[in-house]
């Protein structure tokens, strides 16, 4: 690589992680719409999933669960069989959530009618969504029986209108604020998000209780929210992809802007490469499952909510909660050790999420892929385990495949002239 090379890299990447940690500053959770009226690209007949793009045939089981779920929830099927003769038609259209400026947890299940979670950052003229966060039976683990059903239409018609004239008195809500704190109070903000929705709650409360609302439905949303301890994710999600927007397209930039998976394979993003995929194996997560589960009955490694990873937070700040290597059966020491590997393939640090664990020190941003391929280490991804025939099957980690970056080096050294 010639000495010109390396320093337009560098000088796109130092380009890249300014925008990012710029956007940072400026996402704002602003409301909520539905789908169909702001996600572009979305129509009746569309079916958004997460991770990179993927066929009907080639989707895992529990992704084809929710898709199924997804027709039933807008009407467009009566039942299962109804729904696949309607895909297997072509009157279905599916789509990566990430390429409609959305991500999704988990199965990423998003259509037309849904509500979602609408992130603006004005500094960068970037807004994105992600669908509102399901307790308990959900859609996003690929469950879609009555009970599921019936709590989606539920937050359509009241827990998402509600939180949303709420956060809209306030005039929005920060993002960085509340993901800042809970990292002080234990949260890596993908995993675990207590600390998070209980700061949520409590700024939220007050317009909540203001709203000219029946008692009935107020004490409903605010027992939901009390229950839903990973409430907070999709809007930091939200707030992740919009900052990934921002980020993307800027020439010579080795920075990864995506990490996704759909079960079956996972997919990055590198901000000099644009919208192009570089996919290799998802694999199972190694972690703790829930009485009647395992490696035999989860499948593979699942959803946007890497997006987290990507931007800074999840396995990238273990060290910020290292409870969570009691899922996995590791140590405090094994969090900061992750922390530390995360930071030798970042390019930057975000001097607004320290770390207490590692003497303040600035947690890690902008993944860049000539450190993966450099030092061999690969990202860690903190998520959860969706079970084949759909429901929440456990927790645990993730690496992501070396050939991902294999593939996107590749394609970078084509389009840039590397080693020429």
């Amino acid at each position: 690589m010639t000495t010109d090379l390396r320093s337009r890299i560098r000088a796109a990447n130092e380009s890249t992680v300014e925008i990012m940690l710029s956007a940072w500053d400026n996402v704002v959770w602003v409301g909520n719409e539905t789908a169909i009226d702001v996600i572009p690209g979305m129509t009746p007949t569309t079916v958004m999933h997460a991770g990179p793009p993927i066929t009907w045939v080639d989707m895992c089981s529990s992704m084809r669960e929710g898709v199924i779920g997804g027709l039933l929830f807008e009407g467009l099927a009566d039942t299962a069989e109804e729904a696949e003769s309607l895909i297997a038609g072509g009157g279905i259209t599916l789509a990566p959530c990430h390429e409609h400026r959305t991500v999704g947890g988990m199965t990423g299940i998003t259509t037309a009618s849904m509500p979602v979670h609408v992130v603006r950052d004005d500094q960068n003229g970037v807004e994105a969504y992600c669908r509102l966060h399901e307790r308990k039976r959900a859609l996003q683990w690929g469950e879609r029986d009555q009970q599921v059903l019936e709590q989606l239409r539920w937050m359509t018609d009241v827990l998402s209108p509600m939180l949303s004239a709420a956060v809209r008195a306030k005039g929005g809500l920060a993002v960085k604020s509340i993901t800042a704190r809970a990292l002080q109070m234990g949260d890596e903000c993908h995993n675990r998000n207590v600390a998070a929705t209980s700061l949520l709650v409590r700024e939220m409360m007050p317009d909540l209780i203001a709203l000219d609302w029946g008692k009935d439905d107020l004490e409903k949303v605010a027992r939901f929210l009390q229950e839903d301890d990973g409430f907070y994710l999709h809007i930091d999600m939200a707030a992740g992809k919009a900052i990934a927007e921002a980020a993307k397209g800027i020439e010579y930039s080795t920075i990864v802007t995506t990490i996704a998976r759909n079960g079956v394979e996972v997919g990055i993003r590198i901000s000099g490469l644009g919208d192009s995929w570089f996919t290799g194996p998802a694999d199972l997560l190694r972690g703790s499952y829930f009485p009647g589960f395992n490696d035999d009955n989860v499948d593979a490694d699942m959803g946007d909510s890497a997006i987290m990873e990507t931007m800074g937070l999840g396995g990238q700040i273990q060290a910020a909660a290292p409870v969570f290597q009691q899922i996995v059966g590791g140590t405090v020491q094994d969090a900061i050790n992750h922390t530390r590997e995360m930071m030798d393939i970042s390019f930057g640090r975000n001097p607004a999420f320290v770390l207490p664990m590692l003497d303040f020190q600035a947690g890690p941003i902008g993944i860049d892929m000539l450190k993966v391929l450099e030092t061999g280490v690969t990202p860690i991804i903190d998520s959860a385990m969706a079970a084949k025939k759909g429901g929440f099957a456990g927790a645990g980690q993730v690496r992501v495949p070396m050939e991902c970056f294999q593939k996107a080096f590749r394609a970078f050294a084509e389009r840039y002239g590397l080693g020429q």
